[in-house]
Formats: structure tokens, sequence, C-alpha cells
């Protein structure tokens, strides 16, 4: 194998919906789905009682409804979730450093170094599960492996509640008769143009040529050929040691279509200020704003980009930004989604601007921050985003977000 590492992957089972029925016994043992806000939205996820008659993530409530008609409709309470996977990162903390939160409800830990004082990977995997299971009544299923890409794939071969273990020995066995739609990184497009190679299994993936993999894919053929032989060198990075990060984003889907443009920019300068807030927060700016918008169809959406001259990363700023963007387009349906992210970014040292006018905006920026650091986003904000500030949109927590960092996004 690669290396001597002992690694778990831990996956906390329907995670939104056991929260919430942990929080509310009458939900126990009944059929839930979990959604991003009031109105007109989709399936987050959804209990194991849901999922057995049939409701899956993505649905729309509707469709959901009349495959499971006592299903009953949550939505959800985001500060739960956040305030759940922040304390059970610190559960893991206990067992070992390298602790690296995959996205809310998935973390790896490499507890290589922590064997002689807890005698097995085994034994720490019951301890945590046991924990998590008396201090938040949620059950974990946990995979243990000699790397990230494996440790993830056994979390999911048990679920839930379950506890897997791929042994060095028995990655080529465990592996042979594999689908590789369930290693962690091959998506659908991926899988479909393998398959169109012949190429359904780990263990064909794992013998396929290399050179055959990258004349289709790039440098990336190398990296697929050891992902079918169970290959990853990727370590567990710790909180606080993670990569420069990218960009600084937000989306929201609609509580309903809209297409008034007046509707519309509001909502970017909503979005501008939540990103924006976020990068100065992390001192952060940026020169590429991209805006993405998806049509009511659900299916059609288009995404530009424009990249200015300076850095920035003032909401008003961001958000004109996105407007010259925006007044590019003629939009051919009402919007159900809008995002922005900020990009090309740079870290900056604090300076005052030269003049007086922007030393006053900068001023009033920092003290808005300030207050709603202290008592919550949106607590002061833009005059124009006052009427309906409380019904702007599903803020459902995207897969990107981190328990600290710039990822780690304040959604209500």
């Amino acid at each position: 194998m690669t290396d001597h590492r002992t690694i778990l992957h831990i996956d906390a089972n329907a995670f939104f919906a056991s929260v919430e029925q942990s929080a509310n016994p009458e939900l126990r043992g009944k059929p839930i789905a979990v959604v991003g806000g009031h109105g007109r939205t989709v399936i987050t996820t959804s209990s194991y009682e849901a999922r057995a008659k049939g409701v899956k993530t993505g649905m729309a409530i509707w469709e959901a409804k009349r495959t499971c008609p006592e299903l009953l409709i949550v939505v959800g309470d985001n500060k739960k979730y956040q305030y759940t996977s922040t304390k059970m990162n610190e559960i893991f903390r206990d067992y070992t450093p390298e602790v690296e939160a995959f996205s809310i409800d998935e973390s790896w830990l490499d507890v290589t170094h922590s064997l002689s004082i807890f005698g097995s990977a085994e034994n720490i995997a019951y301890i945590i599960k046991a924990r998590i299971k008396y201090q938040f009544d949620i059950t974990v299923s946990i995979g243990i492996a000699p790397n990230k890409l494996l440790a993830k794939l056994a979390s999911d071969m048990q679920k839930p509640d379950g506890l897997t273990i791929i042994e060095p020995d028995n990655v080529s066995r465990t592996l042979e008769h594999m689908l590789i739609k369930e290693l962690c990184g091959i998506g659908k497009k991926m899988q479909r143009h393998l398959n169109m190679m012949s190429i359904y299994t780990c263990g064909e993936l794992g013998r396929c040529e290399e050179t055959r993999l990258t004349k289709k894919f790039g440098i990336i053929g190398k990296r697929l050929k050891e992902m079918g032989q169970g290959i990853d060198h990727s370590p567990v990075v710790r909180f606080g040691k993670e990569d420069d990060v990218k960009s600084v984003g937000h989306s929201m889907t609609l509580e309903r279509d809209i297409d008034d443009p007046a509707e519309i920019r509001r909502f970017l300068l909503q979005l501008s200020e939540m990103v924006g807030s976020r990068a100065r927060r992390y001192n952060v700016s940026g020169k590429t704003i991209h805006l993405y918008v998806r049509y009511a169809d659900f299916f059609s959406s288009w995404g530009k980009q424009t990249t200015l001259k300076n850095y920035i990363n003032l909401s008003d700023e961001i958000f004109r930004a996105a407007l010259s963007i925006l007044n590019t387009v003629d939009l051919e349906q009402p919007v159900r989604l809008l995002g922005i992210s900020l990009s090309n970014l740079k870290h900056q040292a604090e300076q005052l601007p030269l003049f007086e006018d922007e030393r006053k905006k900068l001023f009033a920026t920092q003290a808005m921050d300030s207050i709603n650091d202290r008592f919550g986003r949106m607590s002061v904000t833009y005059g124009t985003l006052l009427p309906g500030k409380e019904k702007a949109g599903s803020h459902v927590i995207p897969p990107s977000w981190r328990p600290d960092g710039v990822k780690n996004i304040d959604v209500q």
C-alpha cells in the first residue's frame, strides 16, 4: 500500500434529519424530510424511515409527498447543525490532532500516532460512536483503512451506524468488483466516460493502462489508475493547516421564482454582503467576480465572470461588479437560484485609503461588520435589504462548509 497509516472516516447518518429527530422526540421513528426554507424547495436530506419509502435528497417536496404521503416536512435549523458538527469535531480531537472536516457531517481522522494510547483504531471508533450517541443521540458510520480514499469508501459500506475495516491486505479483494461510482471523486460525468471505455469496476480501473487513461483524461489519468488500485497519498489536513482558500462565495435558492429586476438586485446585494463580510473577516480581497444564475425550470443555468483592475472586498463593490455581469444578459426565465463568488484572491495588510470619502466608507463597513459579528448577521444592513430581509432565501449549508476559517458560512 501507500504508507503505514491508519485513517478513520466518520460520517453522521442522515445528519440534518437525525439532529431534528434528536431535538424533537415527536419526530423520532417517523419519516421526515429536511428542507432549506419555507415555501418551494427541494429535499436537503431525509430520515432513514423516509428513505425506506423512496424519499431521496434532491426531490421536490411535491414529489416526495407523492412518494410518501405521511412525510413530515421540517425546515432546517442550520445553527443546530453547525453547533453539533463543531462539537463532534471537538470530540474527534480528543483522540488525535489530525482531524480534517470534509463537510458538515463528515471528517477524516489520522490516528496512526494514537494507537499506542488507545489500543486500536477499532477501539477509538467504538468510543467515538458511543460518545456521539450519548451526547447527541445520533449515530455515525465509521470506516477504517490505510488512507482517506479507502476510509471514506469503508464508511459508506454499512449504514446506518456501521463500522467497516479495510485491512491493507484486503484492498485488492475489496475493490475488485466494486463499482467505480463508489469511489469519492468519481462523479456521474466521469463514470460515463469510464463506462464508455468499458471500465465499470475499480478492479478494471486499476488494471487499465495508464497511457490509455492519460490520453483520455490528461494528467488526472495517473490519479484515476491509483484510485482503482486503492492508492491515496493525500494527508489528513488538520484545522488551520489547509491550503490558502481559492475563493469566497455563497449562493441561495430563492423561496419563489423571481423576474422583477429590483428584487433580483436586492438578492444580489444580500449575497454580496455575505461574501464581502467573510472576505473582510479573513482579510482577503479578490479581483474576479463570478455570477451564477439558475432558472425556474431547475435545469437551465449560466455563469459568467469579470476580472477587475483592483482587488476588492467591500460589499458594494462586489455588488456593482455582479450587477455589471447581470446587465450583459437577457434573463430567459424567472430566477430560482443566485450565487456570487470572489476569487483571484490575495491576503492584504490593513491600510487606510488615501481619500477621506473612502476612509469613511471603510470605517462604516468595519462598524457594520463588528455589530453583525456580535449580534448576528444582518443585525445592521443596507436599507434596501430591510423589506423582507428575513425571507431572503433558502440558506442550505453548502458542501464546502467547514467548522472554522473562511469556509465557515454563517447561514441562518
